[in-house]
């Protein structure tokens, strides 16, 4: 079996602070306590504002050297692709080329909108996207279940492109999970099963779920058949109040029993 990595996705939020982080921990030492805890991070900020190659290295600099980061791709890329998007695409592949160059580049993640239909026209965006941001580590988050098949995920796998699997609510149109691992690398983000909430809600509503043990624990056999196939990256992004961080405590115990 591959290594497998859990982790959340992001670290710097506010309402973390007496759930995980000590109530007087200056908000610049978010991260190095982070990584005391957890062996990657998955980084969001990047979707919103491009990131800067000296942002990435300096922290890298404030984390361990085995520690990673998988980071978002920017959203000029993923939602709101116009018509400099390769100007942004090599803007992005040059900052993210910091981590890479140092070791330190654990994925970057390529996910793409419900609205992101499997058609001609996109099928050839995606292609000429991935082109222009390989070599990186590059993995797929299909939103839309059009794109679940073993045409796509074969197209991804001779890309040595990976594919994110989602654990999230079970909604008309969103894809199953298929425990497909392409490229090399397993990918596994747990987005929580709040339903209600997951058209209508924001970004902090739509993830606000807390899985129980039991949940979790029917999701081991599947993580072990996965990481089978390569190494497995895990990211819990249910998080509101720091539910991510628990819900990782309680899946690497599950994992690894004592």
């Amino acid at each position: 079996m591959g290594d497998v990595a859990i982790a959340t996705s992001g670290y710097s939020y506010d309402d973390w602070r007496g759930a995980f982080y000590p109530e007087a921990l200056p908000k610049d030492d978010f991260l190095r306590y982070y990584a005391l805890f957890f062996p990657f991070v998955e980084l969001n900020f990047s979707y919103y504002a491009m990131p800067k190659a000296s942002s990435l290295a300096a922290m890298a600099a404030r984390t361990p050297s085995s520690f990673r980061f998988s980071i978002k791709a920017h959203k000029s890329l993923t939602h709101e692709p116009g018509a400099a998007w390769r100007d942004d695409a090599v803007a992005f592949a040059k900052a993210v080329g910091a981590l890479a160059d140092a070791g330190r580049l654990a994925a970057v993640l390529v996910q793409l909108p419900y609205r992101f239909h499997h058609t001609p026209d996109n099928r050839s965006y995606l292609a000429a996207l991935l082109a222009a941001l390989a070599p990186l580590p590059l993995v797929v988050e299909f939103r839309n279940d059009e794109w679940r098949g073993e045409r796509v995920y074969d197209e991804l796998d001779r890309r040595g492109v990976g594919v994110a699997m989602v654990d999230r609510p079970e909604l008309p149109g969103l894809p199953a999970i298929d425990e497909r691992v392409t490229g090399g690398l397993a990918y596994m983000r747990f987005h929580g099963r709040n339903a209600d909430a997951w058209w209508s809600g924001d970004a902090t509503s739509r993830y606000d779920y807390l899985y129980s043990k039991e949940e979790l624990a029917v999701t081991v056999p599947r993580l072990k058949r996965m990481a089978k196939a390569g190494n497995l990256l895990v990211a819990f992004n249910n998080h509101a109040r720091a539910n991510a961080v628990r819900n990782a405590g309680e899946l690497k115990e599950l994992l690894n029993p004592s």
